[in-house]
């Protein structure tokens, strides 16, 4: 193989891992997880999670982004959270109501994506944990079993939570550890507290300048928006509906009559 051509081999890595970056995957049912017990009154106990949360993460940073203090976990606070991982492959949740489930899932995939950032720490970014070659991320890895199913992160997403739940405010709940993502909340998920947490982290999001700010007459919004567009009306139209719905202040004055030109980005 000639210089040039190992150069041009080299360069095309990132552009294959940014194309990947920028394809995200769709609604794509995974009728498996779809069976549910409505009559249920089983829980869960994420009581676990709400424990490392309050001791990890950071709130009330003067970004408005909540951070996780990798560097700060004892080796005895990372083996609870892989027994609280552990104990939720072991649950039953086909056996769950649809709230619990619901719950469920969206803990679990956070739970999962502080440990895989914990078992490869120390890295400057989630997508330097990789799932394949060509691979942004460790959005493809079998990070867990449930039910004897080995689940992906992106299993979790766009398999099971956005097309069984139909909610894009899924979008507020779900962490990928990214400065652009929307804030990991500070407590956990069930079944009583879901509409609320979820009502809060889109108004949190959307009126943080990461969600949604104005450069002139330019409405700069997150490349969720964007990548997730079918699950906020599948037009630009639908998605300025849904941050009207949440915008306050100055912000909302401005999407009020808003018709100009939107234009998306996202910090990893």
């Amino acid at each position: 193989m000639t210089r040039t051509h190992r150069f041009l081999l080299l360069a095309a890595v990132p552009l294959l891992a940014a194309a990947a970056a920028s394809a995200a995957p769709k609604p794509d049912l995974w009728p498996r997880w779809e069976a549910h017990a409505p009559e249920s009154t089983a829980t869960v106990n994420h009581e676990a999670w709400e424990t490392f949360l309050s001791k990890y993460l950071v709130t009330g940073h003067p970004s408005g982004v909540n951070r996780v203090g990798y560097a700060d976990v004892s080796a005895e606070d990372k083996a609870a959270l892989d027994r609280y991982v552990a104990s939720l492959g072991a649950t039953p949740v086909s056996k769950l109501s649809r709230p619990e489930q619901l719950a469920y899932w969206i803990n679990f995939y956070n739970a999962l994506t502080v440990k895989v950032i914990l078992d490869h720490h120390p890295v400057e970014s989630i997508r330097d944990i990789k799932s394949g070659w060509f691979s942004p991320g460790p959005w493809e890895l079998k990070l867990a079993t449930v039910e004897r199913e080995a689940l992906t992160l992106n299993d979790i997403e766009h398999r099971i939570l956005r097309p069984i739940f139909g909610d894009n405010r899924v979008h507020y709940a779900v962490n990928c550890a990214s400065i652009g993502c929307p804030n990991l909340q500070p407590e956990a998920f069930t079944a009583e507290n879901t509409e609320e947490l979820l009502e809060r982290g889109a108004r949190e999001y959307i009126n943080h300048p990461r969600g949604a700010r104005m450069e002139g007459e330019k409405l700069i919004a997150s490349s969720i928006y964007d990548w997730f567009q079918v699950d906020f009306g599948g037009s630009e139209e639908g998605v300025l509906r849904h941050l009207r719905r949440y915008a306050e202040g100055e912000l909302a004055g401005a999407l009020r009559n808003f018709g100009g030109k939107v234009s998306y980005g996202y910090d990893w």
